[in-house]
């Protein structure tokens, strides 16, 4: 499958998790609200997740990824998928073990990475509480990541796409399952994470299977570890632990902060991240997960020069959709938090100080999309140890500037603070990769780049400006009737796609003729 339709396929389906990601938080602004509930629950929520960079999408995965595409070119898919299944077993040990140390740990957890909580007794046990039911998911998020590795290396990307789904689903369900018969809404939602962690592991066995894929448990843990095979993957691990480690902290830090800051500050930044995420990850996972493989395989096979032209249409791909997306969300913030979240418990002060996080995070993506297209080709090398080099410098660079910003500017300096450390990881990428030869810049894209970024800022000027006029007519159209305000950003967005389509087809930027031959192209 090319570059353009795996990306496609995988961040088409990303898009509807998205979607179905934004109903849920709608549902949990309802009924949490952005309170010391909602503080509680979001630290639940993201203890998990703290580690999925450590055993799911991260170091385990980059690391298992290569070698398994590799090895399924080189010797067939029954030798593969016994590799994978010794693999998992060690997963499934270490990942279990290190669950059950944390549930045991947990009240002391949970006060290093919310101290804020101490001054509150109250949110802090039941932020406690709230993580114990919670932390399992880890153990079920890594066996889906590990499942949607290999599905990604048959080139079956579909599935792994529409898993997010069911934990979307399910949380926005736990309204109706769990909700009514637990102590706290928070409660409900916390079990409905779990659950769907489970759902999400069967979702992939059934596909799995279909491929004709059955990963039996290897028990013999001694044997495995004596494996050279699995040996080459530890120590491809282990950089990537390191870095998963230094990415952890940053999370760890950033949550440690900003509990510091005040109640509501967890939760509009968490919001804030939830609109960012929208089109990182959409974009930017979809071409990190579709072209790791795809990479793999042309440098398997020695194919540098195919190797280094699908890594400039990732490039390309990812900016031409990162730069107007990141452009609009700046323009259109305000407007846009006011129709997702400010109901119920979320209030209009809420809104507005989860849209200027928004604006801080916005000015980043494109960073953020690049280094997720860039990552793969250190990964793809089995080059484990440069992105942890990297880590640590974008770690004490987004630590620096939090202190030094939180003190004046509060939840947004934390905001500013991660983008700003978004430039110095893709300054990081860049240089890296051009020093060792592996790939840069050439002259047509760079042209292309700027193109593109020209075009974005001219349509984000004429939607601002349409914002204006459309204040002058409906000044109370943002706060006002919700029918009004999406109406209004319906027509902001056509209009958007509409004026953007159009200059990047007098600019040269979009060849729609060569986007249907990719569409039609079945390799």
């Amino acid at each position: 499958m090319s570059l353009f339709k795996s990306v496609a396929t995988f961040g088409g389906l990303t898009l509807v998790s998205r979607i179905t990601g934004f109903l849920r938080d709608m549902v949990l602004a309802n009924f949490l609200g952005a309170g010391a509930v909602s503080d509680a629950f979001v630290v639940a929520f993201k203890l998990p997740n703290l580690f999925r960079s450590l055993f799911a999408e991260g170091a385990f995965t980059s690391a298992f990824v290569p070698l398994f595409s590799q090895k399924l070119v080189a010797e067939g898919k029954k030798s593969s998928i016994f590799f994978a299944a010794q693999s998992i077993s060690v997963l499934v040990l270490f990942v279990g073990l290190f669950v059950l140390l944390f549930e045991i740990f947990m009240p002391f957890v949970v006060e290093i990475l919310a101290p804020g909580f101490r001054s509150e007794p109250e949110k802090l046990t039941l932020a406690t509480q709230l993580c114990r039911i919670t932390f399992p998911f880890l153990l079920l998020i890594s066996l889906v990541s590990f499942q949607g590795g290999i599905l990604n290396s048959f080139e079956k990307f579909a599935a792994p796409a529409t898993a997010p789904v069911i934990l979307n689903a399910m949380m926005i369900f736990s309204v109706f399952l769990f909700v009514p018969f637990t102590p706290t809404p928070a409660h409900g939602f916390a079990l409905g994470i779990t659950t769907a962690g489970l759902l999400e592991v069967l979702w992939l066995r059934f596909f799995l299977r279909r491929l004709g894929i059955k990963i039996k448990p290897y028990f013999h843990i001694r044997k495995i570890l004596k494996n050279p095979e699995i040996k080459t993957l530890f120590r491809r691990i282990a950089p990537g632990v390191v870095g998963a480690g230094i990415y952890q902290i940053n999370m760890a830090v950033d949550t440690i902060l900003v509990s510091l800051v005040g109640t509501g500050a967890i939760s509009w930044l968490y919001y804030a991240n939830r609109l960012q995420q929208l089109p990182l990850g959409v974009i930017g996972a979809a071409i990190s997960v579709a072209l790791l493989p795809i990479l793999s395989k042309y440098l398997k096979e020695n194919q540098t020069e195919e190797a280094r032209k699908t890594q400039d249409k990732a490039v390309e791909y990812g900016l031409l959709l990162s730069m107007p997306a990141a452009v609009l969300l700046i323009v259109l913030a305000e407007p846009i938090v006011c129709l997702l979240f400010q109901h119920g418990k979320f209030l209009p002060q809420d809104a507005l100080k989860t849209a200027y996080a928004v604006i801080a995070y916005s000015v980043g993506l494109p960073c953020y999309v690049m280094t997720k297209a860039l990552m793969p080709n250190f990964f793809a090398r089995g080059d484990t140890v440069t992105p942890v080099k990297y880590s640590a410098i974008v770690f004490l660079t987004n630590l620096a500037f939090i202190l030094l910003l939180m003190r004046y500017y509060g939840h947004v300096g934390i905001a500013c603070a991660t983008t700003i450390a978004a430039f110095v990881s893709l300054l990081q990428y860049l240089i890296g990769l051009k020093r060792r030869g592996y790939w840069q810049f050439s002259k047509p894209l760079l042209y292309k780049v700027f193109r593109i970024l020209a075009v974005s800022v001219l349509t984000g000027a004429a939607v601002y400006a349409c914002r204006l006029e459309l204040s002058v007519f409906y000044p109370d159209w943002i706060y006002g009737s919700k029918w009004l305000l999406l109406l209004s950003l319906c027509g902001l967005g056509l209009f958007a796609l509409a004026f953007f389509l159009i200059f990047a087809k007098i600019f040269n930027i979009v060849d729609f003729y060569d986007i249907l031959r990719l569409i039609r192209r079945k390799k």
